[in-house]
């Protein structure tokens, strides 16, 4: 029998997930900050992965995103600005760094894009659905029901900010973190799927 995602009123209900604070949220701007975040991340084996390109709203408008790439380890995420272009070769050398695992949800459009903008394919993705899949759930399983399923926490996605100008080079408070705990429970979620399957074998 297929299982049933959480719908969003039920998520509601739940208690709230444990979202990354802006004290533990890295928006590097320089050479040294780019390469000392590399460092960092270059230290995990795994990172929660995802994109966000400035919306298009007009007919037949084709996005030139994305215009944010975020990286994110169990305490701390990095949000790369593209604006910036000292972001560009650090951010390729994690890409194409197949030894760090780059988790998150949906990752298809995100590399279709990544290769559109840079002409490089990026390497170690790994889409958390695929998993869900195997589980047998009766549809697609997003980050939302994924904490809810997992957690039994609720993580809350605003439409308001989802939408906003991810190109902007002064980013808000909440657009940070959007972002960064997008990559975040990515993360989160694919460690507990993990950890469920060693305790299974």
């Amino acid at each position: 029998m297929r299982k049933s995602i959480p719908t969003i009123l039920e998520t509601k209900q739940l208690p709230e997930f444990t979202y990354l604070g802006l004290e533990n949220i890295v928006v590097p701007q320089t050479r040294k900050d780019f390469a000392a975040a590399v460092s960092h991340l270059s230290l995990s084996t795994c990172v929660g992965f995802d994109t966000e390109s400035k919306p298009v709203f007009e007919k037949g408008q084709v996005s030139d995103g994305p215009h944010l790439v975020q990286f994110a380890t169990e305490d701390r995420a990095y949000i790369f600005q593209l604006c910036n272009l000292e972001s560009h070769n650090p951010l390729l050398a994690l890409l194409s760094d197949e030894n760090i695992k780059k988790v998150g949800f949906d990752l298809a459009s995100d590399r279709k894009y990544l290769i559109k903008k840079f002409g490089v394919i990026p390497r170690g993705l790994v889409d958390i659905r695929q998993f869900f899949n195997r589980k047998d759930y009766s549809g697609t399983v997003g980050v939302r029901a994924a904490v809810a399923i997992l957690f039994k926490e609720k993580f809350q996605k605003s439409k308001h900010i989802t939408t906003s100008n991810w190109a902007c080079k002064e980013l808000s408070s909440n657009q940070l973190l959007y972002a960064a705990n997008d990559a975040y429970a990515a993360l989160r979620v694919y460690l507990k799927l993990q950890a469920e399957l060693i305790c299974s074998n």
